[in-house]
């Protein structure tokens, strides 16, 4: 039977490339939902092209667009937060697909998850800022959580079949980024364009940047706690420029186990919707004779300060990780606007690090409103930089 999907961030890099695996694999999967919060015409042109049960823009200001334009097709259109909200509970809906952008993807997922789905994440926001409620959500409804980041993608199938054997840690890959090497004084010069070049792979902006500061390996260190119950010390990050290997695990013997390939997010994102099943795909081949060689190197945590700040984060608890993640989006969306600084990023964020109060044990109220209070407060600091 085909498996019915709903994806929250159709419009994305993340959701864009879902389409294509889903198209190329129609028929194992059938498409259910297709959501966005502001690209309006491109969510019209998805939903006429894969013909979807319905559809939600968020933006409540352009439903009657998509109202509108899908009006001659059978396709139900809805509009707003809470709409999101709800219809990822709809009984024909099999695997939830998460790629929705920061924050945004908590209250969604959590409803998903309530609904009993199976969860693809592919919005590490949602386990950084409330990791703790979710899993105990998730353990409560006996509902699936599938990573689709490339990197836990890797540590999930690395620990299949090992069930019963002991972890001694995970080694998360990072590229480096496009600044990889470069020292402050360099830093301090670099722009929006700089920063969005990326040498291994095609994100949104915002991923993008994050990747550039180091930001997204250092959300991906949290999120890592939580899907695989692991304690800060059994996390370790490494630089590898090529992204062949995706990241390992090192069992208490002291063997590893690496997960390799291409970069590419289709293979990570077919393997979520597949699970437990691998099914073909016409993707690009890895060749060693194309990489003959392949490099490691420690992180530069002095310069790229922003995954010193996610460790710190990661050992204090509370709801310190909601700040980062908070403070994290606003500044780089003023970097984005050509508003602040390469490195005042981090600088931002750590400042709100130490001025919003800590909450030891957050319920998900606790969590909005230090999302809403670190937002608020790391724009006053963008201001006056």
């Amino acid at each position: 039977m085909k498996k019915h999907i709903a994806i929250l961030g159709s419009t994305g890099s993340i959701g864009t490339q879902a389409l294509e695996v889903i198209e190329q694999n129609s028929t194992l999967f059938e498409i259910e939902v297709l959501t966005a919060q502001n690209n309006a015409s491109l969510l019209i042109k998805q939903a006429i092209q894969h013909k979807p049960n319905a559809v939600v823009i968020s933006n409540k200001n352009l439903y009657r667009d998509v109202k509108s334009a899908l009006s001659p097709y059978n396709i139900k259109v809805y509009g707003g937060a809470e709409s999101l909200k709800q219809i990822v509970a709809m009984d024909p809906i099999d695997i939830v697909l998460v790629a929705l952008v920061g924050f945004a993807g908590v209250e969604p997922t959590l409803q998903a998850i309530r609904s009993g789905k199976r969860i693809a994440l592919a919005n590490k926001e949602t386990l950084v800022a409330a990791g703790g409620i979710v899993q105990q959500m998730a353990l409560d409804n006996r509902a699936e959580i599938i990573p689709v980041d490339s990197e836990h993608s890797a540590i999930f199938q690395c620990l299949s079949g090992e069930e019963h054997n002991a972890v001694e840690k995970i080694i998360l890959t990072a590229s480096g980024g496009p600044f990889r090497g470069k020292d402050r004084k360099y830093l301090q010069q670099v722009g929006r364009k700089e920063a969005l070049d990326h040498p291994n792979w095609e994100m949104g902006c915002k991923i993008t940047i994050d990747s550039a500061t180091l930001m997204n390996k250092g959300l991906e260190v949290i999120e890592a706690k939580w899907l695989f119950n692991l304690n800060p010390r059994q996390i370790e990050v490494i630089i590898h420029p090529q992204s062949i290997i995706h990241s390992l695990v090192q069992f208490e013997d002291g063997s590893m186990k690496a997960q390799m390939g291409m970069p590419d997010m289709r293979l990570p994102i077919q393997y979520a919707l597949s699970y437990p099943d691998r099914i073909y795909s016409s993707f690009k081949r890895f060749s060693f004779a194309d990489y003959p060689q392949l490099t490691f190197e420690a992180p530069d945590l002095k310069n790229f300060r922003n995954l010193a700040l996610a460790f710190e984060v990661l050992q204090a608890g509370g709801n310190q990780a909601c700040i980062l993640n908070a403070a994290n989006e606003i500044a780089v969306s003023a970097f984005l606007k050509n508003r602040l600084g390469f490195l005042d990023i981090s600088e931002v964020v750590e400042k709100c690090l130490s001025h919003i109060s800590f909450v030891e044990n957050p319920t998900l109220e606790d969590l909005i409103l230090t999302d809403r209070e670190s937002r608020s407060k790391a724009q006053e600091f963008i201001k006056n930089i």
